[in-house]
């Protein structure tokens, strides 16, 4: 019983997406805690970007096929992990900053 619940409990955490705000905790390294750094002095400042130009952007660059300010390779590695909602929160939130 106590390895069902436990197993119900870790599918149930895994099921659910993240939200934007812990999402960003990755991006707010380079991108600043508010969205307002030219991470590492070469990208554009993403706070109050439209979130559909974000999901399309970061979509991209997972793929490999975005190389926006020279960040293409740096970036593929940082959004990897990303599932669609997580983008998708991610890119609501940013959008808010």
């Amino acid at each position: 019983m106590k390895k069902l619940l436990l197993s119900s409990l870790i599918l149930s955490y895994l099921l659910f997406a993240k939200s934007g705000a812990e999402v960003y905790k990755q991006c707010a390294g380079c991108h600043g805690k508010d969205g307002k750094k030219n991470a590492i002095g070469r990208s554009a400042i993403i706070a109050k970007q439209n979130p559909s130009l974000t999901i399309k952007q970061l979509k991209a660059y997972k793929a490999g096929t975005l190389n926006l300010h020279g960040m293409g390779a740096v970036m593929k590695k940082n959004v990897a992990y990303l599932s669609n909602s997580d983008i998708k929160a991610v890119a609501n939130y940013i959008s808010h900053l």
